[in-house]
């Protein structure tokens, strides 16, 4: 089920309905961005290239980091994300982890969320230039929310609130969450907004073997790190073992990086059914498999492969524009 938060009243459809007509023939391009943490810094090098061939998204979608590259790029602050993107370090990164054992997540998201959304300060969706729609999640019922009114900041924070990692964030009389739980990569939102031809970013393709069964596995005595480990809560009283527990270590992935892989595996399954059943018209995958959805000190890298994927996809896009004009 399908909620349209606020959703346009049909008086304002019918105006652009009406002004479409006047306009040059093309058909209206909608871009679907798609969740992928660190990975998503590709989404830039994809926007950037599609404007400099002439591809000027008339609808955005997003959800999780998507809905955030997105948004700025609707809100006119594409420049600043970019510019924060690149001058991260890893000591910058962690700098924005702000720990939390109090909330209903591991990260306050606080820190965070002022840097992603402070660019757009209390801008309304409503006042972008493009129609636009952030994915979220609600909890409880599951149902798939789609964000199209209201303060563009809190859109995102919801968009991306990764559950056990973010807190949920309340919009109207709902708690949300990821998008990601139930639309990756918005294709099927693009289509109802309007789009003629749905361009889709999926950053989580280049899982080379993710997928496969392993029948044949045989359980091992647990390690002297799983014993101490099995001693649970009480571990966290210790600040040094709090951090081992949250973050891992070299032998041993942590409380984030299991709840993450976890909900990335989930991702990766929810994608291929969804672009399967409701294929884009063109599909762009950068090959960012190898950056860590954590490595946010790595989006120099990120926005060239995303560019480059952006170059090589759009070499015969100009065929499908035109069959679908």
């Amino acid at each position: 089920m399908v909620f349209d938060f606020l959703r346009r009243d049909q008086a304002s459809d019918a105006h652009v309905d009406a002004d479409a007509t006047a306009a040059p023939k093309r058909p209206s391009i909608g871009l679907a961005l798609g969740g992928g943490a660190a990975r998503g810094f590709a989404h830039i090098g994809v926007i950037r290239t599609l404007l400099a061939k002439g591809y000027v998204p008339d609808i955005i979608t997003g959800t999780s980091i998507g809905a955030v590259m997105g948004g700025c790029y609707a809100a006119g602050k594409l420049d600043e994300i970019e510019s924060w993107g690149r001058s991260l370090t890893r000591r910058s990164v962690l700098s924005y982890l702000d720990l939390s054992f109090s909330g209903s997540g591991l990260i306050n998201g606080a820190k965070l969320a002022e840097k992603l959304g402070g660019g757009v300060g209390d801008l309304a969706i409503d006042e972008l230039p493009m129609r636009y729609a952030a994915i979220a999640s609600e909890l409880g019922s599951g149902h798939e929310i789609w964000i199209t009114r209201g303060r563009l900041s809190e859109a995102l924070r919801a968009s991306y609130a990764l559950p056990g990692i973010f807190p949920p964030v309340r919009i109207g009389e709902r708690w949300l969450v990821d998008g990601a739980l139930v639309n990756p990569v918005p294709v099927s939102v693009a289509r109802a907004l309007g789009a003629r031809v749905v361009i889709a970013v999926n950053v989580n393709t280049d899982m080379f073997g993710r997928g496969t069964a392993v029948p044949d596995q045989s359980a091992s005595e647990p390690s002297v790190e799983e014993e101490v480990a099995s001693r649970g809560i009480f571990g966290l009283f210790n600040e040094r073992a709090a951090k081992r527990q949250i973050l891992g270590s070299a032998g041993r992935p942590g409380i984030s990086t299991v709840m993450v892989e976890a909900f990335n595996i989930m991702q990766d399954r929810i994608t291929r059914a969804r672009l399967a059943g409701d294929p884009p018209d063109l599909l762009i995958s950068p090959r960012v498999g190898r950056i860590g959805l954590f490595d946010f000190h790595r989006a120099e890298e990120a926005i060239n492969l995303g560019a480059e994927a952006a170059e090589k996809a759009l070499e015969n896009f100009d065929d499908v524009v035109a069959a679908l004009a």
